[in-house]
């Protein structure tokens, strides 16, 4: 047995049939010419029936939105807005609803002051004004400390030079009801993160 030169191992000849199968296998219709190519790609600007076409565009619209509602409620970072992007707003939204905020209930008490400004007593209205605005002011303050706990515990995470501003993010999102917040609370009561 003769050795090649190029150390190349001699290729195993190949019946008649094996070659038929191989050839078949490859491609099995000739070349589109470019003139074909180019009229299957072609679509009609407007489509024969213009009320389907409508239909299947809003049915497309719908089922794009849908996702998009339920990526954004479930805190999918492809489906958030700019503002509430990035981990240092996740653990901003996870922090906030962890806690109990005053401004939670600032939305209830409101209504019941408008209640009671339908009690014809001049006495009871005023004691209900009162009282909303010292609520409101007790909601501030809650807030504003809110802010100063959020940054300090972001520079201990994130270091203090990359500390985004989030004290407006964390206040607004501390004053809606707890069930109305978008993106949903993905953390229980109590559960601060880390």
């Amino acid at each position: 047995m003769a050795k090649n030169p190029n150390n190349t191992e001699e290729p195993s000849a190949e019946t008649l049939e094996e070659t038929q199968a191989r050839l078949k296998a490859g491609k099995g219709a000739p070349t589109p010419s470019r003139a074909q190519q180019e009229a299957a790609r072609k679509r009609p600007l407007v489509p024969n029936d213009r009320k389907e076409a409508a239909k299947q565009a809003r049915a497309k619209a719908a089922e794009s939105r849908e996702r998009a509602r339920i990526g954004m409620a479930v805190g999918d970072e492809r489906y958030l807005p700019a503002r509430d992007r990035g981990p240092q707003k996740k653990y901003v939204r996870d922090y906030v609803d962890a806690r109990f905020s005053i401004g939670e209930v600032l939305i209830p008490v409101m209504f019941a002051v408008i209640l009671l400004t339908f009690v014809p007593s001049a006495q009871v209205q005023s004691i209900g004004i009162l009282a909303l605005w010292s609520f409101f002011l007790i909601a501030v303050i809650d807030v504003i400390v809110l802010g100063f706990i959020l940054t300090k515990k972001l520079a201990a995470k994130f270091g203090a030079d990359k500390v985004e501003r989030v004290r407006w993010y964390a206040a607004m999102r501390a004053l809606q009801l707890r069930p109305l917040r978008l993106p949903k609370p993905q953390v229980k009561r109590w559960n601060y993160p880390e």
